[in-house]
C-alpha cells in the first residue's frame, strides 16, 4: 500500500501541488505583513494620517455585553491590496518557471495544385478533393 501511495505521489502532480500550497501559505503571511506593516502606513500618512485597518462604519455601538457591529472596510482594502500583490508575485513566478514547450516541427507535406490543401508527401491523391497529385 505504501509503494502504491508513493507511486501516486511521484506519477501525478500531487507532490508539486502540496509544495505549492505550503509555499503559497507562507507567501500569504509575508505579503499580508508587507501590506499591513510596510505599504499601508506610508499611504495612510500621505492621505492625512489614515490608519486603513481602523476604517469602519459603525452600525451599532457596543453596549454592555453586546459587541460593536461595524463594517470594517479598511481591513477589506488591506485584503484587496494583499491579494493584488500575491497575484502579481504568482504571475511573475509562473512567467519565470513555466515556459511553453517549443512547437514541434511541422511534418513535411505537399500542396494539391487544384484545391491548395496540404497533403502527406507520399500521397498520390488529395485527401480533400480526391485529385491525383
Amino acid at each position: 500500500m505504501w509503494a502504491e501511495f508513493k507511486g501516486f505521489l511521484l506519477k501525478t502532480n500531487a507532490l508539486a501541488l502540496a509544495i505549492g500550497v505550503i509555499i503559497g501559505g507562507a507567501l500569504g503571511t509575508v505579503v499580508n505583513s508587507l501590506v499591513n506593516d510596510i505599504i499601508m502606513p506610508p499611504i495612510g500618512q500621505a492621505l492625512g494620517r489614515v490608519d486603513f485597518s481602523q476604517l469602519k462604519i459603525v452600525l451599532q455601538a457596543a453596549a454592555g455585553e453586546a459587541p460593536e457591529v461595524a463594517i470594517r472596510y479598511g481591513a477589506f482594502i488591506n485584503s484587496i491590496i494583499a491579494f493584488l500583490v500575491i497575484a502579481l508575485v504568482v504571475w511573475r513566478i509562473s512567467q519565470m518557471f513555466l515556459k511553453e514547450a517549443p512547437a514541434a516541427p511541422a511534418a513535411p507535406s505537399k500542396t494539391c495544385p487544384y484545391c491548395m490543401q496540404s497533403n502527406a508527401v507520399d500521397a498520390s491523391k488529395c485527401m480533400h478533393c480526391a485529385s491525383a497529385i
